[in-house]
C-alpha cells in the first residue's frame, strides 16, 4: 500500500518550513505508521490479542477518568 506524499515549494518558503509541512503530510497520510507496523512480521493471532489488549486498556483508563470526575455510578 504505497501512499504518495506531494509537497511543493511555496514562494518565499524557506526549507525548513517545506520540511515541517512534508512532515506533517506524511503523519497524515500514516505512512510512517504503517512503515513500523509492518517492519515486523505479526500473526493474525497476535494481531487479534493486540487489539483486545488494546481495547481492554482502553476501557479501564475510561473508567479511571469517569471515577476521577465522580462520574461513575458507583
Amino acid at each position: 500500500m504505497a501512499k504518495s506524499v506531494h509537497v511543493e515549494l511555496r514562494e518565499n518558503e524557506s526549507f525548513d518550513a517545506l520540511l515541517k509541512r512534508f512532515t506533517k503530510e506524511l503523519q497524515k497520510a500514516g505512512v510512517l505508521r504503517d512503515y513500523r507496523a509492518r517492519r515486523h512480521y505479526v500473526s493474525k493471532s497476535e494481531q487479534r490479542r493486540a487489539k483486545i489488549r488494546k481495547a481492554e486498556h482502553r476501557r479501564r483508563r475510561k473508567l479511571a477518568k469517569l471515577a476521577k470526575k465522580g462520574q461513575l455510578g458507583l
